[in-house]
């Protein structure tokens, strides 16, 4: 029989015990050994049977046990310290409060997606697991940030597999009151509740749930409640599903139901208010148009509200392709703006053109939310060296006029957080060489440039600690093989030869992620039989572990996973190479822990950064892969694997798969293997050690999310709280007045002449020339613009390459046409082809980059060919 009802009841825990119920509800046990330590020991069984997950374990734990550790001293004692911990961890300061004065109060960061651990399944890639790792690093750090995203009801999907392979979709319903949340109440005990207005004179109103991660609130809001209708209910019903309105609701519940979050948060708490607002992607946007309107609502002007909320906002942006980013409708947002839906008080037209694409290439009736979150935010960041090339390049066009160099989108390069991601077997190595206290602070700090202890632990410790997680994934992967062909229909007299899967002593490769097609999950079967070859090879064997998940909707995606699956299946490889469906936190702990080797292999350059390589690093995993993301910045000979790659323009992408594939077979093979299997004089691996030991050494302080966020804290944070202080109303009203001012008048300004001392066409290195331009300022007087000598080598279509800025100094006053001279000299640094023009920006001292207004005049193409001079 099925309930027609369900509670979920909750165990009193006698008074000695009642700390296990804080310990509980901080997520901070999800990267905190000795914490986990301790809920095992209430009862292993029941830890086992719970997935890891406290709440659940203390809601199954039987009271007759409960009341026995209530009198176990030696429990009670380690309870005692485990809390005590945690208060210090939670009250003492840590880096954050040792750093000057001026940083943020507050920080707020939105994102739609959390993966904190898998006890929270709010998740389904990438972008939610580097924010949970953002999250705790800024909790070791002791950053003050507000997590801010929404609570799905089914989370993502959980993944099965069908007898022929093919992916199933499962969505379990969660209850929040099973989960390590609260519900956030106002002070008469009542749900706290934000509410956003809806066309037609509807509502929408969601709760605010807190998760408690380490020093860090997450809110998440939900709107399965009573008060709603029952579309309005299922809006907060799965990560990145339903159609487009349903995710346009979700992304303004995200944004502008955040900040109403967040408001309640501190007036209830205390907590003090952001002055740093950061979106993670642009599907939290929305944010910028409620504090615009809050402003609004103060007095400002909607332009004046507009510069003071870009002051004190950063957005960064993790896809590489258009494709990848949420795009609306023009109507569909028209209809949820203005005076019968939300924001009201703000012209419609006003938010639409935030969004809008006007540039060339642009779709006129699309609201891109990328394009939204840049307009919105002074400071803009990819996340990889090479993804924030691609990203001033994709976005160029809302500056036009700059070269893609100059469009002010920096980069942070994505970092993990090395406590939730590296085994316990490594964290005691290192705590063995320096101690518990210096690795915990090596590993979420991340200060140093390399750890030069990793030089002190013997071959053999190193050689049998891969060994041991090794065999700890063999056992793991058998487990879960198991379990997947019964869900697909095999009975247990099938199985036998599971027994024989994967093997202790075999050279290990993992390869898990998402699975769009520029992942190439397929990659490794362009050619089937070299394949079988590398897996069956008699002296050198490989092993290959697989998982992922394609979206629902990409068949594409699906039928990749059944291609792969189906090889799998064949009896002859079976045992060498395995697909783990459902792939999640829990599974991918223990392949980043067991792989001797990271496979990835993208097209480049379409992999933002790609953090799992990063963890498998953490643990002595060797990685092979694609120059792409993460790898292209930091990829060294010493501890790793460059697969080349065919990206040339107009490379068929047929012939480009099966260019890489054989350059990735010829590694496995000439390479990889060779070295994992050659035995030195005391019969271990000496140089593939040597490779690990570099890997943990090097490449472990670089991938840390402690050296992520801190570079956030200095970079992003710290300028733009600054800004936000410096953005008073006053000073918001000039600035928006100028900017007015300059756009009008910006077609009256030009460069009318230029000349330089230089008699002949060729110069010695370091000679410096005498550069006089003869400028056009309109309206405009010289404290409103720049005027810059740009000079650099030149390609053989003259364009500047590698060029450098120098400003150039009015002399005297306007001439009688008003036109002004401006002088400087320009020195030639640089031997070979060089070549300089001019140019004239706006200059205000609020701006955070002289691209920000995105106007620029050159000198015209006449004055060009009458004027240029270059040096050959």
């Amino acid at each position: 029989m099925k309930a027609i009802r369900r509670f979920t009841v909750r165990p009193v825990l006698p008074d000695p015990l009642r700390p296990l119920s804080d310990l509980a509800r901080n997520l901070r046990w999800s990267w905190h050994a000795e914490t986990r330590d301790l809920f095992q020991s209430v009862d292993p069984e029941c830890w086992a049977a719970s997935g890891g997950d406290p709440v659940r374990l203390l809601g199954t734990v039987r009271p007759a046990r409960l009341a026995e550790l209530a009198e176990d001293r030696r429990f009670l004692r380690r309870l005692t310290a485990v809390a005590d911990d945690l208060h210090d961890y939670l009250t003492g300061d840590r880096w954050y409060q040792a750093q000057p004065a001026e940083l943020p109060a507050a920080v707020a960061y939105f994102s739609p997606e959390f993966g904190i651990t898998a006890a929270l399944p709010q998740y389904s890639g990438g972008l939610g697991i580097l924010a949970g790792d953002h999250l705790k690093a800024a909790s070791d750090l002791g950053v003050p940030l507000i997590g801010v995203g929404l609570l799905y009801r089914h989370g993502y999907f959980r993944q099965t597999l069908s007898r022929d392979g093919w992916q199933q979709e499962h969505y379990p319903v969660l209850d929040p009151h099973e989960l390590p949340l609260v519900l956030l109440k106002e002070a008469d005990g009542t749900p706290a509740q934000v509410s956003l207005a809806l066309p037609g004179g509807k509502e929408l109103r969601a709760r605010v749930w807190l998760a408690q991660v380490g020093r860090v609130p997450l809110l998440m809001l939900d709107s399965d409640v009573e008060e709603n209708d029952l579309g309005e209910r299922g809006v907060t019903d799965r990560l990145y599903g339903g159609g487009s309105e349903h995710r346009l609701l979700q992304e303004m519940l995200l944004g502008i139901g955040g900040v109403r979050a967040v408001r309640t948060y501190c007036r209830l708490t205390g907590h003090p208010e952001p002055e740093v607002f950061h979106t993670n992607e642009g599907h939290a946007g929305f944010l910028g148009l409620e504090r615009i309107a809050e402003l609004c609502a103060e007095g400002l002007d909607f332009d004046s509200a507009l510069e003071a909320v870009r002051a004190g906002t950063v957005f960064t942006t993790h896809t590489p392709v258009p494709a990848g980013i949420d795009r609306f409708d023009r109507e569909l947002v028209a209809r949820h703006f203005g005076p019968d839906a939300e924001l009201p008080r703000i012209d419609v037209e006003r938010v639409l053109r935030l969004g809008m694409e006007t540039y060339p290439e642009g779709e006129p009736n699309l609201f891109n939310m990328a394009v939204m979150g840049l307009r919105l935010a002074q400071r803009a960041n990819g996340v990889s060296l090479l993804h924030g090339n691609v990203s001033r390049e994709m976005f160029s066009g809302l500056w036009p006029g700059f070269d893609p160099d100059e469009v002010p989108i920096t980069s942070v390069t994505n970092g993990v957080h090395a406590p939730t991601w590296v085994a316990p077997e490594v964290f005691r190595l290192g705590a063995r060489e320096i101690g518990v206290q210096r690795t915990e602070d090596a590993l979420s700090v991340g200060d140093s440039e390399r750890w030069d202890a990793v030089a002190g632990i013997p071959d053999q410790d190193v050689w049998e600690l891969r060994r041991t997680l090794r065999e700890q994934l063999v056992t793991e992967v058998r487990a879960r093989l198991r379990a997947s062909w019964r869900q697909r229909g095999a009975g247990e007299a099938e199985l036998g030869w599971i027994d024989g899967v994967l093997d202790p002593e075999v050279l290990t490769i993992g390869f898990a992620r998402r699975v769009p097609s520029y992942k190439r999950l397929t990659l490794m079967l362009r050619d089937r039989d070299r394949l079988m070859d590398l897996l069956l090879h008699p002296e050198r064997p490989i092993q290959i572990v697989v998982a992922g998940k394609a979206h629902p909707a990409d068949d594409g995606g699906k039928r990749l996973i059944q291609e792969l699956v189906r090889f799998a299946d064949d009896p002859r490889v079976r045992h060498r190479i395995v697909f783990l469906p459902d792939y999640g936190m829990a599974m991918a702990q223990k392949l980043y822990h067991g792989c001797d080797v990271w496979l990835n292999n993208p097209l480049r350059p379409l992999e933002a950064c790609g953090t799992s390589g990063m963890k498998a690093a953490l643990n002595g995993c060797l990685n092979l892969s694609v120059l792409d993301g993460w790898w292209d910045e930091w990829f060294q000979p010493d501890f790793g694997w460059a697969i080349p790659t065919a990206d040339g323009v107009g490379t068929d992408p047929d012939h480009r798969d099966s260019v890489e594939a054989a350059a990735l077979y010829d590694l496995l093979e000439q390479r990889v293997a060779p070295r994992f299997y050659e035995r030195g004089r005391n019969g271990l691996p000496e140089r593939w050690i040597e490779m690990v030991r570099q890997t943990l050494s090097l490449l472990g302080p670089k991938v840390l999310a402690g050296r992520m966020v801190r570079e956030y804290v200095e970079r992003l944070y710290t300028p733009a709280a600054r800004a936000h202080r410096t953005m008073d109303p006053d000073s918001a009203r000039d600035l928006a007045e100028w900017k007015a001012r300059v756009r009008a008048a910006w077609h009256g300004v030009t460069v009318d002449h230029v000349e330089t001392s230089a008699a002949t066409p060729t110069a010695e290195l370091g000679t410096t020339l005498a550069l006089r331009v003869r400028v056009g300022l309109g309206d405009l007087g010289p404290d409103d613009v720049e005027v810059q000598a740009v000079s650099g080598r030149v390609d053989s279509e003259d364009r500047i390459t590698d060029a450098t800025a120098v400003p150039l100094k009015p002399v005297g006053g306007p001439d009688p046409e008003g036109r002004w001279v401006y002088e400087g000299p320009l020195s030639l640094d640089r031997t070979g082809p060089y070549g300089y023009t001019v140019r004239i920006l706006p200059a205000h001292p609020l701006l955070a980059s002289t691209a920000e207004v995105g106007l620029v005049t050159v000198p015209s193409e006449e004055l060009v060919e009458a004027a240029g001079v270059l040096m050959r």
